[in-house]
């Protein structure tokens, strides 16, 4: 068998790897002859946007991605952070988007599989997952389906490899409908003494080959993903892969062993294109060539070509460059654990991939015409903002009834404030996600500082990996990920700006510093003039939004062609969502606080904006919830106060002032209340100040939604302390709102000549809010029966 082809492929077989004719042509003029079909397979899955970011690399330049704490960037398997005492902590997230939308449980599973890798593949042991889910509206079967698919996967496979799933974040929105968005973020404690690298070195060193069997699931996943989805892509199941969470914990202790001993000079998970996306990455990173034969590889099927060993994404695989002469030494380590390990190739100095099967070759490419010099696009972006977007900014709140002290009447059912907190709380958005994280290990390994559902972001104990070192610590890691897709559909560069600030802020609200971010950023189509807009100006938000808080993009995963088809089969994009995975540094986990009242008594603070300052329902789950309007824009970040403002709260939690903390997002303010007093089960008094002016839009200073705002909690024995240090540091930006009460007093909020806007008990809160999701899903199982 030779790598010649002397006939051209046809334009279908040519789209049907994911290339465009042009691309094809490249291709010839590069390789000097028409490829044959291994070979173009294996550039129609490194050409594709989920490999080489053809469309979105020109756009990501713009990111900050050093500092003081950075130890490895973009361009490894996971960015790496400094956090001090010898402790590196390893992070990343990456989607599985449309594998999700066709097969949602091995969809999300093999998603949580996959982000593992990319920790322990760095020399860390993974600590900690967080998820970041997207879904259409729960009231839809097709969706409840998905929904509860990808929860099932994402808990069978954290719980039963053994790494705790901490926190995340759920929403619902008919923009996803078809189309789910499954993002999961792994964290990862440095065990190795260095960093393990992924560019190959040293002519002839052997290359391993280590874990799993391959076989023909997962074949092509890396297009699948980067294309749109139709109602023929349930077609594609085949592209989804097929993940052992049991055999995945035995290749994470034995890549751990293997790295210890110093006999490993570079490793790569095989994700995305698989094999030959292992080989032609540590090929091109190293400047070298690697020759790599298939008859060598482990296989679970008989009979597969060239074309099928390169493409599939069987899951549990890693390549591995071994010292020569010490390949048997880590053969011996992966027998022991019961997993495959084969010398299959050689580190070669001409920097090409060359893949031999039954005595021949059946593909050779230049590494880097696979790896780096891929295609790269340079959109034109538009002049001016999309329409939608024009007309959206056009919305006033004049458009909505006016307010009066006792509510606002839009339906028979919705009259008073009392009727909309209820509402609001039993949106599945804002609602208690217990049903989701209930079927998650959260405590396995036994570092989870707060539990899910307690603070605004996820905390976890940093103990020392080695039981036999001296080293005394008592900090902890902060995690959270973070994004309001509405804010980014109506202003990308303004939504993707606040998508930042929460995240800090999250952090802010346990105690942490903030440090560094990783990102996915899930869009349309870029081919699109409208998709390019969206992501363009949201590379640009999130650009700013980490140089002003100092925290740098270390990585991350690009999910583009988020499309489904409406119900008169056009296609149409998902909401705009860049995730961003946030981390944060807690030098004592003994100083921290969640987001619940601590004792009745207690003085309750708003941080940041008062409550009657002009906050626009612009972008609001109010608006969208309960007038069906998606409108106006989002909140715009200053900068100066939320720095000013999350300092402040992380002091107040150091110094032990501050008993809660919680930010004010999606629901404003009351929303917010409601929320503390349910985490604690204690009341809440508050009293506003509502200037005349603004008893018309009562709305606005009740479901407003603005940055920089954060409730906290504290003892009544620590005001006056507190409010000096409030007075210094923050001016006239911070209100007190009142006292924290006993659980049967519930939470009442009146203005200051005691006229009552809401007074709801907890249980009627508890029961709307606990239960606002199992119920919707016990209402479909119920009619399916």
């Amino acid at each position: 068998m030779t790598a010649t082809s002397r006939d051209p492929f046809s334009p279908q077989q040519i789209a049907a790897e994911g290339l465009k004719p042009e691309e094809y042509a490249e291709i010839v003029r590069r390789l000097g002859r028409h490829p044959n079909k291994a070979e173009l397979g294996m550039f129609g899955v490194m050409w594709s946007e989920h490999c080489c970011y053809k469309n979105s690399r020109p756009l990501l330049k713009q990111f900050p991605t050093t500092g003081p704490r950075i130890l490895v960037g973009p361009g490894e398997n996971a960015g790496v952070v400094d956090l001090g005492d010898g402790l590196q902590l390893a992070f990343k997230i990456e989607s599985h988007n449309h594998p999700s939308a066709v097969e949602p449980f091995q969809g999300a599973a093999t998603g949580v599989g996959g982000i593992l890798r990319d920790i322990f593949t760095m020399g860390a042991r993974p600590i900690a997952l967080l998820n970041s889910l997207r879904f259409g509206s729960l009231e839809d079967a097709k969706t409840q389906r998905l929904f509860s698919g990808v929860v099932a996967g994402i808990s069978h496979y954290g719980n039963c490899v053994g790494v705790p799933t901490v926190g995340g974040e759920v929403y619902f929105d008919s923009a996803y409908s078809g189309n789910p968005l499954v993002n999961v973020m792994a964290l990862g404690l440095m065990e190795t003494s260095e960093i393990v690298k992924s560019g190959a070195s040293g002519l002839g060193n052997p290359v391993l080959y280590v874990g799993s069997t391959t076989g023909r699931d997962g074949m092509g996943g890396a297009s699948f993903a980067s294309a749109e989805l139709s109602d023929r892509s349930i077609d594609d199941r085949p592209a989804v892969q097929v993940g052992d969470p049991f055999l995945e914990k035995s290749l994470i202790e034995a890549c751990l062993e293997a790295f210890k001993t110093g006999a490993v000079v570079a490793a790569q998970d095989m994700g995305a294109a698989g094999i030959t996306c292992s080989t032609s990455e540590m090929a091109a990173k190293g400047d070298v060539g690697i020759e790599l034969d298939l008859d060598k590889i482990p296989v679970r099927e008989l009979g597969m070509l060239p074309y099928e060993y390169l493409l599939s994404e069987s899951q549990e695989r890693m390549l591995f460059v071994a010292h020569k002469g010490r390949e048997q030494e880590l053969i011996d380590i992966f027998h022991r654990w019961g997993l495959h390990a084969v010398v299959a190739g050689t580190v070669i100095a001409e920097p090409i991939v060359r893949i031999l099967f039954e005595g021949g070759i059946a593909a050779e490419i230049p590494a880097e015409a696979l790896a780096e010099n891929t295609p790269l696009y340079h959109r034109e972006l538009l002049t001016e903002p999309p329409e939608y977007a024009r007309q959206a900014w056009e919305w006033q709140s004049d458009c909505l009834p006016a307010c009066a002290i006792a509510g606002i009447e839009i339906s028979e059912n919705l009259k008073t404030w009392n009727d909309i907190l209820l509402t609001l709380l039993d949106t599945p958005t804002i609602a208690s996600k217990n049903w989701v994280y209930r079927q998650y290990d959260h405590q396995v390994q036994n570092n989870t500082v707060i539990l899910p559902g307690g603070a605004d972001a996820a905390v976890v104990r940093l103990r020392p990996l080695e039981p036999s070192t001296t080293l005394k610590s008592n900090k902890g890691v902060a995690a959270t990920v973070d994004c309001n897709p509405r804010y980014v559909y109506l202003d990308p560069y303004e939504g993707a700006k606040a998508v930042v600030a929460e995240a800090a802020r999250n952090l802010s609200c346990v105690g942490a510093e903030p440090l560094a971010v990783t990102d996915n950023l899930n869009f349309g189509s870029p081919e699109k003039p409208i998709g390019y807009w969206q992501l363009a100006e949201a590379c640009r938000g999130l650009a700013e939004g980490c140089r002003e808080f100092a925290t740098p993009v270390t990585g991350g995963n690009v999910s583009l062609y988020n499309e489904t088809l409406d119900s008169q089969g056009n296609p149409q994009p998902i909401y705009p969502t860049p995730v961003v995975g946030m981390v944060g540094l807690i030098p004592d986990i003994s100083k921290i606080c969640g987001q619940g009242w601590q004792q009745a008594g207690d003085v309750i603070y708003l941080l940041g904006l008062p409550i009657t300052s002009k906050i626009s329902l612009g972008a609001s789950e109010y608006l969208a919830t309960i007038h069906g309007t998606v409108a106006g824009r989002p909140p715009r970040i200053d900068f100066d106060l939320e720095r000013r403002v999350q300092q402040v709260c992380r002091e107040g939690i150091r110094a032990g002032w501050i008993g809660s903390a919680h930010d004010c997002a999606e629901g404003g303010v009351v929303i917010a209340l409601a929320e503390c007093c349910l985490t604690s089960n204690l009341g809440a008094k508050i009293n506003l100040e509502v200037p005349e002016s603004q008893l018309e839009r009562l709305d606005e200073v009740l479901f407003g939604e603005g940055g920089a705002r954060i409730l906290v909690s504290v003892s009544s024995n620590q005001q006056e302390i507190w409010e000096s240090y409030l007075q210094k540091h923050l001016g006239q930006e911070w209100q007190k709102l009142g006292k924290v009460e006993n659980s049967d007093q519930g939470l009442g909020v009146l203005t200051t000549d005691n006229q009552s806007l809401i007074n709801v008990k907890i249980e009627d809160m508890k029961d709307r809010y606990l239960q606002a999701i199992a119920r919707r899903l016990t209402i479909h199982t119920s009619n399916a029966s």
